[in-house]
C-alpha cells in the first residue's frame, strides 16, 4: 500500500526525490521497499511532495508515536486522580460531586483522543506489530463509561460506588495497556 502511495505520487505530481521501490519476488508480487526500518521518513516524504495525499487535510499529518505515548501517561494519570476520588466517595458514602463530574470528564476526553491516536498511527502502518490486548485495555475504561452512562441512577451514593469499582478496573486495564505499548513500541 505505501509503495502504492509512492508511485501513484511519482506518476501524478512527479516527485522526483521519492526513492523507487524493489521488485522482487514476493507475497503477491508487490514492491518492497528497501527503507532500512524508516517508515516514518517515507511517510513523511509522501505527505510533504503529494500536497492531498488521501484528498482530505487529516491524512496529511503524520503522528509521532511519542504523542500518543504522551497521551497515554496523561490517560494514566487521570484515570488515577479520577479512581482515587471516586474510591474515597465510595468509602466514605459520599454522593457523586462536581469534582468527580470533572475529573470523570477530564479522563473521557484523554480516553477518546487516545484512541484516535491510535487509529492514525495504525493508519500510518505503526503498530502492526501491538499485542491484541493493548487494544482491548485501552478502550475498556471507556466502554466501562458508556455502561455507566446507560444506567439511570437514582441514588448518587450507588453512582459514586459503581463508578468506583469501574474506575479502578479500567485503571487497572489502562496501566496494563500502557506497560504493553511500551514494550511493543515501534518507533
Amino acid at each position: 500500500m505505501l509503495a502504492t502511495g509512492v508511485l501513484m505520487c511519482r506518476k501524478l505530481r512527479g516527485c522526483a526525490n521519492v526513492a523507487e521501490p524493489e521488485f522482487r519476488p514476493g507475497r503477491n508480487h508487490e514492491p518492497v521497499w528497501n527503507t532500512k526500518g524508516d517508515q516514518m521518513g517515507v511517510l513523511g516524504l509522501i505527505a510533504q511532495q503529494s500536497g492531498d495525499l488521501g484528498g482530505g487535510k487529516i491524512d496529511n499529518f503524520i503522528v509521532q508515536p511519542s504523542v500518543h505515548r504522551l497521551n497515554g501517561g496523561l490517560v494514566v494519570a487521570s484515570l488515577l486522580v479520577a479512581a482515587v476520588w471516586l474510591t474515597v466517595l465510595a468509602v466514605k458514602r459520599r454522593p457523586f460531586d462536581r469534582r468527580a463530574q470533572v475529573l470523570v470528564s477530564l479522563s473521557q476526553v484523554f480516553l477518546m483522543i487516545q484512541a484516535l491516536l491510535g487509529i492514525k498511527l495504525l493508519d500510518q502502518g505503526m503498530g502492526v506489530v501491538q499485542l491484541y490486548i493493548h487494544y482491548v485495555g485501552g478502550m475498556l475504561p471507556l466502554g466501562f463509561y458508556l455502561i455507566v452512562g446507560w444506567i439511570r441512577f437514582t441514588d448518587p451514593i450507588r453512582r459514586a460506588r459503581v463508578l468506583a469499582v469501574l474506575v479502578d478496573i479500567g485503571l487497572v486495564s489502562a496501566v496494563m495497556a500502557y506497560l504493553i505499548g511500551q514494550a511493543y513500541v515501534n518507533g
